[in-house]
């Protein structure tokens, strides 16, 4: 079982930066693809961006294809999302989430375990 956490929300300027941090408890961390997902108020959850177990592959969203970047540090046990030229639609809450496999990573409903999510609010 794995426990995720996440950190690093907060409120932005448009154009502006912010890195999301996810923590995830456990020694099987690189056994995990690793997912951030998003859900605006009044929308359904979106895949951002995933990562598989050594970073070998990744993805990304269309809306966020070249502003944000995914990575992953096994040795902290610890995935990030780098978001740069944050726009107002960027607002949601973030959430990371874990999933075995790398097939069908976009999609929400395949991942197993997830963390309760940070606020990242975009906004002049």
């Amino acid at each position: 079982q794995v426990q995720l956490v996440e950190s690093g929300g907060g409120l932005v300027q448009p154009g502006g930066s912010l890195s999301l941090s996810c923590a995830a408890s456990g020694r099987t961390f690189s056994s995990y693809t690793m997912g951030w997902f998003r859900q605006a108020p009044g929308k359904e959850r979106e895949f951002v961006a995933a990562i598989s177990r050594y970073s070998a592959n990744t993805d990304y969203a269309g809306s966020v294809k070249g502003r944000f970047t995914i990575s992953r540090d096994n040795a902290k046990n610890t995935v990030y999302l780098q978001m740069n030229s944050l726009k107002p639609e960027d607002t949601a809450v973030y959430s990371c989430a874990a999933k075995t496999g790398w097939v069908s990573a976009v999609f929400g409903n395949e991942y197993a375990y997830w963390g309760p999510g940070t606020q990242v609010t975009v906004s002049s």
